[in-house]
C-alpha cells in the first residue's frame, strides 16, 4: 500500500508561522530542565521545487528529529545523460548541542531512507529506486527572535543499502556512494 499527499510550496512555512505566532506566549526563555518541542523548515527542498516537514523533541543537550523532504536534484549534480532525478527522504536523526539552550554548534547523525526516481535525457520511462543512507551533519543554531531560530548546516550521506546501479532507457545510472548537502533551516520551539 502506498500513501501519498500533496503539499503546496510555502504551505508548511505558513503553518509554522501561524502556529508560532498564536502560541509564542507559552515560553519566552528556554529552561534546559524541561522537555522541548519544535518544528522547522529547510530552504533547500523549496528552492528545488520540493517541500519539507520536520519536527523534534529534546532535553538538555540532546534532541531527536524526524523529517520528510522532497527534492528535485539540480541538473548540475545529475550525471550527463540523465534528468528529473528526485528524492523523497524520510529521516530519524539525533542531535547534540554543545550548549544547553538550543543555540550554538550542534552535530547530528542518523538513518535516512530515500525513495528516488530518475529519467534518461530521452525521457522514455521513469525508474524508481530506494537507498538507505547514514547521515552526519554539523550546524550552528542562532536564535533571532524569542524562540525562532536559523540554523545553517552541512552534511554528508553515505549509501549503506539499496540500489547501486539502475538501468534507465538502456543506460546505467550509478547511485552515488557519498552525497554532500548544505542548507539553512528556520525553526521554532517551545518547552513543556
Amino acid at each position: 500500500m502506498r500513501i501519498s499527499f500533496a503539499v503546496q510550496p510555502g504551505g508548511l512555512l505558513k503553518l509554522l508561522l501561524l502556529l508560532a505566532v498564536s502560541t509564542s506566549s507559552l515560553q519566552a526563555q528556554q529552561n534546559d530542565d524541561r522537555l522541548s518541542f519544535g518544528i522547522e523548515q529547510d530552504f533547500l527542498p523549496y528552492i528545488t521545487g520540493g517541500y519539507y516537514a520536520g519536527a523534534w523533541i529534546g532535553k538538555s543537550h540532546f534532541r531527536g528529529r524526524i523529517l520528510m523532504a522532497h527534492v528535485h536534484k539540480p541538473s548540475f549534480i545529475t550525471p550527463d545523460g540523465f534528468t528529473n532525478n528526485t528524492v523523497t527522504a524520510y529521516a530519524f536523526v539525533g542531535d547534540y548541542f554543545l550548549k544547553e539552550n538550543w543555540s550554538g554548534w550542534w552535530i547530528s547523525g542518523g538513518l535516512v531512507l530515500w525513495d528516488s526516481s530518475i529519467q534518461s535525457d530521452q525521457q522514455l520511462s521513469t525508474v524508481t529506486y530506494k537507498n538507505t543512507m547514514l547521515n552526519g551533519s554539523l550546524g550552528y543554531q542562532w536564535k533571532f527572535y524569542r524562540n525562532f531560530y536559523l540554523s545553517p548546516w552541512a552534511g554528508l550521506h553515505l549509501r549503506v543499502g539499496g540500489a547501486k546501479t539502475v538501468t534507465v532507457d538502456g543506460q546505467s545510472f550509478d547511485t552515488p556512494l557519498l552525497t554532500p548537502e548544505a542548507s539553512l533551516k528556520l525553526g521554532w520551539y517551545f518547552s513543556k
